[in-house]
Order: structure tokens, then sequence, then C-alpha cells
């Protein structure tokens, strides 16, 4: 009697019983049960180390929650954001480190969670500085490159004696140079399409808003050639006369192209 109520056992609860017990067998076994914080943040490291960033990401996420409230707990969660920005997770980096600056503003590190941050937009590994499509800052989007600049100028403040803080400096001196090279760069394109009131606004946008920066030695020269070209002869000279007496040397006062440097941003 007992084998045949067994047979009266539906198929598809027998199948679908089958299928949870298999599942629950490939379930992956978290090898960490039993581990000390210490030995969690040693794998974690270990990961990194090797360039096994998920894996690090993994176990430092794990610390957070096995050492939550404590310096090892902290540690874990700027080292997770250096995993994620190194894995090219730019939008989990920042909200990690957005994170960790709002929960421990007191935190030693904090001056290093600003530089991190201001890193992951600076954003060189994505090709600012390219020889392959020869491409700089100045000619990509500019929302990341002043958020690096937020995040850089926040550190320079708040902690002037930061060991972060002079290249921090350098690369707020790349960015603000690359800002004014963009706007020369869209002057540029309207000056080549004929477009010569667009052309004198940015031109003239880039030298107000970026003073004594190189990029202004090609912004007056757009002045000179865009009032030229509208007939306009008195901006046209006074334009010229800026130009001769901040750039004497200058290779457009000579008629010829400027050649762009690629080697005046290496502070580092």
């Amino acid at each position: 009697m007992q084998s045949n109520r067994l047979s009266m056992v539906p198929a598809g609860l027998v199948l679908a019983t089958g299928l949870m017990l298999a599942g629950c067998s490939n379930t992956p076994k978290d090898i960490t049960v039993g581990w000390s914080p210490e030995k969690i943040y040693s794998q974690a490291k270990e990961e990194a180390d090797n360039g096994a960033w998920d894996k690090a990401i993994g176990m430092f996420e794990k610390l957070e929650g096995r050492a939550a409230g404590t310096v090892l707990a902290q540690q874990a969660q700027i080292d997770k954001a250096f995993a994620q920005y190194k894995t090219g997770d730019k939008v989990q980096a920042v909200a990690t480190l957005d994170r960790f600056i709002r929960l421990h503003p007191s935190s030693p590190a904090v001056d290093y969670a600003l530089y991190l941050k201001g890193l992951v937009n600076f954003n060189e590994n994505l090709g600012l500085f390219s020889s392959i499509i020869d491409q700089d800052l100045s000619e990509r989007d500019q929302k990341a490159a002043k958020d690096a600049y937020e995040s850089f100028r926040e550190l320079t403040t708040r902690f002037p004696e930061s060991k972060y803080t002079p290249e921090a400096r350098q690369r707020m001196t790349y960015i603000v140079n690359s800002l004014a090279a963009y706007e020369v760069h869209v002057a540029r394109y309207y000056a080549s399409r004929g477009a010569h009131v667009a052309a004198i606004n940015r031109a003239q946008q880039a030298i107000s808003d970026f003073p004594g920066v190189p990029a202004n030695e090609e912004a007056l020269s757009i002045l000179v050639s865009s009032y030229d070209a509208m007939g306009m002869t008195d901006l046209r000279n006074d334009a010229q006369r800026v130009l001769e007496k901040n750039f004497p040397n200058s290779l457009y006062l000579k008629g010829q192209g400027f050649k762009k440097s690629k080697s005046w941003w290496r502070f580092w």
C-alpha cells in the first residue's frame, strides 16, 4: 500500500522538488564563513593586488557588513571604491565615495576620498591623453572635468596640508587650461565655417572666464581673424594689440598656425 501511495504523487511535483534541490546544491559556498574581519580584509587585498577587482569588491562588501561601525569597515569602503574605479565602474565608484564622505565626515581618509573622487571623474584611463585617438580633454564632454575640478578644489581647500593636495592642484591647473581650450575648440569650429559672431562670442568667453591660460593665445587670434572677416577694423586692431602684448612671439602674428603642445600638461 505504501508503494501505491508514492506512485500517486504527481510527476510535476517530483520534478519541481528535484529542481529545487539541485538549485540548492549549486548555491555558491561562502568561503568566508567563520573568517575574522582581518582575514577577509587580507584576502580582499590579495585579490586586488592580483588585479581580480570583481572578487575584491565582493570581499570588501562582505567586510563592510561583518565589521560594520569599525575603522576596518571604513577602509573596506574606500578600497571598494578604488576597485570599482579600476573596473571602469565610474558611477558606482563615485556613489561609494559620496556615501563614505557623508557617513564619515571626520575620518582621516576623507582627503583621500576626495582625491579619488576627483581622479575617477578626471578619467585618465579612458583616454584623456590617448595618442591613438589624438583627443584630449578639451575635445571631450566637460561635465566630468568640472566634477573632477570641484572634488580637487574641495580637497585643496579643506586639506591644504594633505599629501594629495599638490597633485590635486596640478590636475586643477590642467582642467582649467582644458576647459579654456574647449571654448577655443568651439570658437575655432565656428570660425572655420564662417560663423564669425559665434566664434567671437566663444573666444571672448574663454578669455574672460579663464584669464592667463595658454589657450587665450589662439582665442585672441580667432578674434583678430573674425573681426577682420567682418570688416570690424577697430576691434580687429584692439585684439591684435592684446595678442602682441601678451604673446609677442606668437606664431599667429607671423601668419602661421599654432601647433598644439602635447607636453605642457604633464605634471605627473
